[in-house]
């Protein structure tokens, strides 16, 4: 983790209400997909569990798996390529 990323992720995290819940955010390119996993109650809660998360994600084959662990409210908790997951 870069020290720009963490400040960012730190300024971030400041404009949110307190009580807002950390959320592991995983992306991956192939198949587009971004999961949300949560919510914890800590940054550390939420580090501590996201590589469970990866492993299952690439015993399915994903590929460009990126992880970011923030505060959020996601609406859903898979998004995908509608598109892609029909061909």
């Amino acid at each position: 983790m870069t020290l720009l990323y963490k400040l960012k992720q730190d300024f971030s995290d400041f404009l949110l209400k307190p009580e807002t819940n950390w959320w592991v955010e995983i992306s991956t390119v192939k198949p587009y997909c971004i999961y949300y996993f949560g919510p914890f109650q800590n940054f550390f809660e939420a580090q501590t569990a996201y590589p469970g998360y990866v492993e299952d994600i690439e015993s399915e084959s994903a590929q460009g798996i990126v992880i970011n662990i923030k505060r959020c409210k996601p609406d859903v908790l898979t998004v995908f390529d509608e598109e892609e997951k029909l061909s």
